[in-house]
């Protein structure tokens, strides 16, 4: 009897422990499940609250479209490079971004290009940096040119710049330049501005004019002596036979035009 009641013992403790292995086992099985579940409450949680939430990508999508629409009319190629938004920046979803130009800015250089969002669900607005740069052909001075001189082709050659990092009054094409007077020597390799040079005089200081005086049905002229040098279109004082000033508008042919 003794015997018996020692193996029925030892059976149940082996039973015991197999129910011990089983359910360690059976637990080990679930883990990876249990983790994956877990996994994709937090993730759905967080896709939830990312949908939301404003995607910023959009939001520089938005300002680079807004800025090549804006600058399409620009001579040159446009380039624009939007700064990064703060990751940690939080805004509410937007169906409708609206960029738009703040005050004292334009769309050149480096700028600050602003966007806004103007709904039930959502009134934010914030401010990015960007930078947009229009590279084009420019003249510059291919040789030396003395005051005085009439530039021609030979005079100038184009170089590709950055327009945004260019002074003002340069030229982009020779035709608008070809035939003017430098009032200025100019060295070789600086861009050709509009305050070094002026149109060609028509008339010259000293030289003997025609004064023609126009009216409904009638046209009288006589002649005069310049007073100074003028292009074509400028003003310009004559004085007459008689000793009086007149001023007029210099036309070619040393021709003074004076209004009735």
């Amino acid at each position: 009897m003794m015997g018996s009641h020692n193996g029925n013992i030892c059976r149940l403790r082996q039973n015991l422990m197999m129910n011990q292995i089983t359910m360690n086992f059976k637990a080990k099985s679930l883990l990876p499940l249990i983790l994956i579940l877990m996994h994709d409450a937090v993730f759905a949680s967080n896709h939830s609250a990312m949908e939301q939430h404003q995607d910023l990508l959009l939001i520089r999508s938005a300002i680079e479209d807004f800025v090549y629409r804006n600058t399409a009319t620009l001579s040159g190629q446009v380039t624009v490079n939007v700064d990064k938004i703060d990751k940690y920046l939080i805004l509410p979803k937007c169906s409708e971004l609206q960029p738009f130009i703040p005050p004292g800015s334009r769309l050149w250089g480096k700028t600050s290009v602003g966007v806004r969002c103007n709904h039930n669900d959502a009134n934010w607005t914030i401010y990015v940096q960007a930078e947009i740069n229009v590279m084009s052909d420019v003249l510059h001075v291919a040789r030396p040119v003395s005051t005085g001189h009439a530039l021609t082709y030979e005079d100038v050659t184009l170089q590709i710049v950055n327009l945004t990092q260019m002074p003002d009054g340069i030229f982009t094409s020779p035709s608008q330049i070809i035939g003017k007077v430098a009032t200025t020597n100019l060295t070789v390799g600086q861009p050709v501005r509009q305050h070094m040079l002026r149109a060609p005089y028509v008339i010259q200081r000293g030289q003997k004019v025609s004064l023609v005086v126009t009216g409904r049905g009638f046209s009288i002229s006589s002649e005069g002596n310049a007073l100074s040098d003028a292009a074509e279109n400028q003003v310009v004082q004559v004085r007459n036979k008689s000793g009086r000033i007149l001023s007029g508008i210099a036309r070619v042919n040393a021709i003074v035009e004076i209004q009735p």
